[in-house]
């Protein structure tokens, strides 16, 4: 199968509640992978199609997520609606610059969104690229992991690359071990990871960036970037390691959906035909405008504009 050009993201778009001033609370909608999705959509051309796969309620709340999708050129491909469902839910609380989070997901309509096999795989064969996370994998029930990672990997088998943030979440998963078993399946049929270094070293122990590097190559993972917050992105491949600086911001106001931002850059410099180290300067500067601004979701605009600002030269 000839893949298309266009991209799709797997996993689970949840009300968000932020910006929180005497009681009030604006509600939007955010997840990692809708996030990467968003920024890709902002930054890839209007001809090639960006889908959100998921599984929805058939609740007003989830009426007013699919529309919110469609009303951002954002589709849902085969998507399934869930009679009686509805979306997981969290609330921003944020201290200076840094935020916490409070959910309400264990009954969501995502965690449905592997159940049925043919509606997945008709949402997810022939793109060129699709993206999908540690959280896509945590909220999935064993038999409905499996399913997706059998479909991602037909999938790429077809011709797609797969991109895959392992994003560690540890109130997600049963233990340690069984997030590391997931994660180690994921990355057998990964082209481009995207892992946070914290995580990492939380979870598999890596001391530096250049341990999950190592670690990843020895999975077959070809391309590698590991951010590090404010700090340097390090970019993997072809054998040759360089580390990125990210664009200081001295005062930002609120770090959520940076490194899902982060992700959707990096992956549309790369579909745009730049170098890994580009793409991660290109990245760096939407993540940078992600955090200077409340909420996970950025004006499109605003993402524009910082990726296609004036790149310094990569060392």
């Amino acid at each position: 199968m000839t893949p298309v050009s266009g991209v799709a993201a797997v996993g689970e778009c949840m009300i968000e509640l932020s910006g929180a001033a005497a009681d009030n609370w604006r509600m939007g909608f955010a997840g990692d992978t809708f996030n990467q999705i968003w920024a890709l959509r902002a930054l890839l051309p209007a001809a090639q199609s960006a889908d959100y796969v998921t599984a929805f309620g058939d609740d007003p709340f989830s009426d007013r997520q699919r529309a919110f999708m469609a009303e951002h050129a954002i589709g849902t491909a085969a998507s399934p609606v869930i009679p009686g469902a509805r979306p997981g839910l969290y609330a921003i609380t944020l201290e200076g610059h840094e935020r916490s989070f409070t959910y309400w997901r264990a009954d969501a309509a995502a965690r449905s969104l592997a159940d049925c096999r043919d509606a997945l795989a008709a949402s997810l064969m022939g793109r060129a690229l699709l993206c999908f996370s540690g959280i896509t994998l945590a909220i999935l029930e064993a038999p409905a992991r499996a399913t997706l990672l059998a479909v991602l990997e037909a999938a790429r088998e077809g011709g797609s690359r797969i991109a895959f943030d392992p994003n560690w979440r540890p109130r997600l998963w049963p233990s340690p071990q069984v997030a590391r078993d997931a994660i180690a399946q994921a990355l057998a049929l990964t082209d481009i990871a995207l892992p946070t270094f914290p995580d990492e070293a939380a979870l598999f122990g890596d001391t530096s960036p250049a341990d999950t590097i190592a670690r990843l190559s020895r999975a077959g993972v070809a391309e590698i970037v590991v951010k590090d917050g404010a700090g340097l992105a390090h970019v993997a491949g072809a054998g040759i390691t360089r580390a990125i600086p990210a664009v200081p911001v001295p005062s930002p106001v609120d770090t959520t959906g940076a490194g899902d931002a982060f992700n959707g850059g990096y992956l549309a410099a790369r579909r745009a035909g730049h170098t890994p180290a580009e793409a991660a300067q290109r990245a760096h500067r939407v993540a940078a405008a992600v955090v200077q601004h409340h909420g996970a979701l950025v004006p499109f605009a605003i993402l524009r504009t910082a990726f296609e600002g004036a790149l310094t030269p990569a060392k």
